[in-house]
C-alpha cells in the first residue's frame, strides 16, 4: 500500500468518490498510523500501538473480507472502519476513523458499517449497532444524529502519574490476601469468573465463557503476574485487578472489580495503590484506565480521590438496526 505521510498537506478539493477495499493483516503498519493521526487531533498525542492493531486485524470473531473496510483518496488511506458481533444476538459493535475533510469517505464506510451490521444482526429483535467516537471528534458533528444514532454512554479515560517515591506499596486491609495469577491456570479462571461476576451490571458488559474472553480481550500474551486476586478469610475471593504493560504510552489497569457483599471495606482503593506501586517499580511514569462516569459503585468518585484525573471522554453511540423503509 502507497499512503501518503500524514504530516504532508493535502488538497481536500478533489471531488472522485474514495476507493474502498477490504483491511487484511499486511495494512497494520498503515492503519496504525491513520488512528495515530486521529489520536494527535483528538487528544493531543498518539497512543495507538501496532500490536493493538495487529489483534483487532487477526481477531477470531472478524471476516476482514466482509467486515473491514479501508478507504482510499489520491492513494492515501483517509478511514478505516470493521465491525464485529461477539457480544450476543443483536448487538453489533464498530470501529470507524476519518481524518477530517473526507466526509465522503466516512459516511461511505459508516453505509457499509451499517449494512453489514445488518446482516449480522439479522432477525434479532432490539438489534443495535454502537460506536465509540472521542467527545470531540474529527468526524463532523452532525454524522451521526443525522443518521439516526444517539449517544447513549459516556466514558473517561483517566490518568495518573506515578513515581517509586510518590506510590510506595500500600499496607492492606486487615486480613486481606493478594496472590497474582502467573502460576496456576486455575487463578487465571478464578480472575475470569471474578471479572464476569462484579461487572455483570455494568454497561454493555457480555458474559463470555473463559476462552472467548481470553480472545476479546487479547489476553492469549497476558502478563499474569500483573493480574491479583483478593482473598479475605471467611469471605474467600474477594475481589480482582486485571492489568496489562503492553501499551507504549501507560499501564492500563483494564477490571477492578469487588463482590458486591465486600464494597465498602476499603479493598478497591488497596488495589489501586497496589497497582501504582507495582507499576511505578517497574519504571513506569502513567497509569490509566476507562470508567463509565454513571457507574453505580462509585468508581469514579474512586480514582478522582487516588488522583486519576480525566485524560479524555469517549460516547458510545447506538443506532437501531431496525429494517428500512
Amino acid at each position: 500500500m502507497s499512503a501518503r505521510p500524514y504530516d504532508r498537506p493535502y488538497d481536500h478539493r478533489s471531488r472522485r468518490p474514495p476507493t474502498v477495499r477490504p483491511a487484511g493483516p499486511g495494512d497494520a503498519s498503515d492503519i496504525c498510523a491513520l488512528l495515530n493521526a486521529v489520536d494527535i487531533l483528538e487528544i493531543g498525542r498518539p497512543e495507538t500501538d501496532l500490536a493493538a492493531v495487529e489483534a483487532d486485524l487477526h481477531h477470531p470473531d472478524i471476516d476482514l473480507a466482509k467486515d473491514s473496510w479501508l478507504a482510499f483518496e489520491a492513494g492515501r488511506l483517509v478511514a478505516w472502519a470493521q465491525v464485529w458481533a461477539d457480544s450476543g444476538p443483536g448487538r453489533v459493535d464498530a470501529d470507524h476513523y476519518v481524518l477530517p475533510g473526507h466526509r465522503r469517505a466516512a459516511v461511505r464506510l459508516l453505509d457499509l458499517a451499517e449494512t453489514r451490521a445488518r446482516e449480522l444482526a439479522a432477525g434479532a429483535p432490539g438489534a443495535v449497532l454502537r460506536i465509540q467516537l472521542n467527545t470531540k471528534p474529527v468526524l463532523d458533528h452532525d454524522v451521526l444524529p443525522g443518521r439516526g444514532y444517539r449517544p447513549v454512554r459516556r466514558h473517561h479515560v483517566m490518568t495518573r502519574s506515578l513515581s517509586p517515591a510518590a506510590d510506595p506499596p500500600p499496607a492492606p486491609p486487615r486480613g486481606l490476601l493478594l496472590r497474582d495469577c502467573a502460576a496456576d491456570e486455575a487463578d487465571r479462571r478464578r480472575a475470569h469468573a471474578l471479572v464476569e461476576e462484579t461487572f455483570a451490571a455494568h454497561f454493555g458488559h457480555v458474559d463470555r465463557p473463559y476462552e472467548a474472553w481470553l480472545d476479546h480481550q487479547g489476553a492469549r500474551g497476558l502478563d499474569w503476574s500483573l493480574v491479583w486476586i483478593a482473598s479475605l478469610p471467611g469471605s474467600g475471593d474477594a475481589a480482582v485487578l486485571l492489568t496489562r504493560d503492553d501499551r507504549t504510552g501507560m499501564a492500563w489497569l483494564s477490571h477492578l472489580g469487588v463482590r458486591a457483599d465486600l464494597r465498602g471495606r476499603g479493598i478497591g482503593g488497596f488495589l489501586l495503590r497496589h497497582a501504582f506501586a507495582a507499576y511505578a517499580a517497574r519504571g513506569r511514569d502513567t497509569v490509566g484506565l476507562g470508567v463509565d462516569t454513571r457507574n453505580e459503585t462509585g468508581a469514579l468518585a474512586l480514582y478522582e480521590a487516588h488522583g486519576m484525573r480525566r485524560h479524555y471522554a469517549v460516547d458510545t453511540w447506538e443506532l437501531s438496526l431496525h429494517s428500512r423503509g
